[in-house]
C-alpha cells in the first residue's frame, strides 16, 4: 500500500528539491511484504530494526509498483501489529509532525500550537500527537461546503479549536485565548495571508510546505517587538542529517508505533484505489478538498 502525497506530485512535476534520475518510480512512502532475502545479506547494517526476513513488512522509496528489489539499508522493518494503512503512511507525515512538535520549542502539557492546513496528513498527525502529549491545538482550515463535517472530524481526532482562514482575521479570535494560552509554535504548510495572520499569535513559526504558492510575509514589527523566529523543516533533510543516528530514528518510530497501538494515532482519512486505477487517483489527488 502506498499513498499519494503532495511531495510525490511535486516530484513528478519537477518542482521538488530533489529529483530521481530517470526513468524513475514515484512514491516516497508505503509498505510491502518482503518475499525473499538475498543469500549475501549478512545483517551488517547498524540498525537492528532494519533486518528483514521473508514475510516481514517493510517501508521503502519508489513505492508505486507491485514488486521491487531493494538494498537492505533502504528498508525499515515495520512491527507486525501496526495496521496496514498506518504502516503505509507512517514515514513521512507522522514523522514530520513528531519532529516539528519536538525540535523547535520545548512544549509542556497545557501549551498550545497553531497550524494551517490542519486537515492535511501532517495536520491530522499533529492534532493526535499533541493531544496525546496534553498540548492544545488551534487548527486553521480553508472554508468549504462540508465545513461542519470537517470540523466534527478534526474535533474527534482531538482538536481543541478549528477555525477558517477568514475567522483567523476576526477579533473573535481573542475569545479562544480566554481558555487557551497563546501559541508558542505555529506550523505553516500554506504561506500567503494565512501565514501572516497566524504570526499575530505566536513566537516561533516552522514552514514545511507552501500550498498557496505565495511567499511568507512578515511585518517588521513582529521581528523587532516580539522577536518572532522563522524556521523551516524538511523530513528528507532530517533523515540525511541523522543517517548515522539510528537511536533518534528508532526512538521516533517506537513512539509513533506506541501511539498507534494505543489508538491515539490513526491513519489519515483516505480513499483506497487499486494500483491499476492510478490515473483516476492522481487526478483526484490534485483536486481541492479531497483525500
Amino acid at each position: 500500500a502506498a499513498p499519494i502525497n503532495p511531495a510525490d506530485i511535486n516530484m513528478i512535476q519537477g518542482t521538488y528539491a530533489i529529483l530521481p534520475p530517470l526513468p524513475a518510480v514515484g512514491g516516497n512512502e508505503g509498505v510491502g511484504e518482503v518475499l525473499e532475502v538475498g543469500r549475501l545479506i549478512t545483517f551488517s547494517f547498524p540498525c537492528p530494526p532494519s533486518r528483514c526476513s521473508a514475510g516481514d513488512a517493510a517501508g521503502t522509496p519508489g513505492t508505486w509498483r507491485t514488486r521491487g528489489v531493494f538494498p537492505e539499508e533502504e528498508l525499515l522493518k515495520v512491527p507486525s501489529d501496526i495496521p496496514l494503512l498506518c504502516a503505509a503512511t507512517l514515514s513521512v507525515n507522522p514523522c514530520t509532525a513528531y519532529r516539528m512538535l519536538a525540535d523547535f520549542e520545548t512544549l509542556a502539557p497545557g501549551d498550545s500550537v497553531i497550524q494551517n492546513a490542519a486537515n492535511s496528513g501532517v495536520g491530522q498527525a499533529v492534532i493526535q500527537i499533541a493531544k496525546a502529549s496534553g498540548i492544545k491545538t488551534i487548527n486553521v482550515v480553508r472554508d468549504r461546503p462540508d465545513l461542519p463535517q470537517l470540523v466534527e472530524r478534526l474535533m474527534a481526532l482531538g482538536a481543541d479549536h478549528v477555525v477558517t482562514e477568514e475567522m483567523l482575521r476576526k477579533p473573535e479570535m481573542k475569545d479562544i485565548f480566554k481558555n487557551t494560552p497563546k501559541p508558542r509554535l505555529a506550523l505553516n504548510c500554506v504561506g500567503g495571508k494565512s501565514t501572516t495572520e497566524m504570526l499575530r499569535h505566536l513566537q516561533t513559526m516552522v514552514t514545511y510546505g507552501g500550498m498557496a504558492k505565495q511567499p511568507v510575509m512578515v511585518p517588521v514589527s513582529a521581528f523587532i517587538f516580539r522577536d518572532v523566529r522563522l524556521r523551516g523543516f524538511w523530513m528528507t533533510q532530517w533523515r540525511k542529517d541523522h543517517a548515522q543516528d539510528q537511536e533518534s530514528l528508532g526512538s521516533m518510530m517506537d513512539a509513533l508505533c506506541q501511539l498507534i497501538r494505543r489508538g491515539q494515532l490513526a491513519a489519515p482519512a483516505c480513499t483506497e484505489v487499486p494500483l491499476q486505477d492510478y490515473k483516476a487517483a492522481l487526478e483526484a489527488s490534485t483536486k481541492p478538498f479531497t483525500s
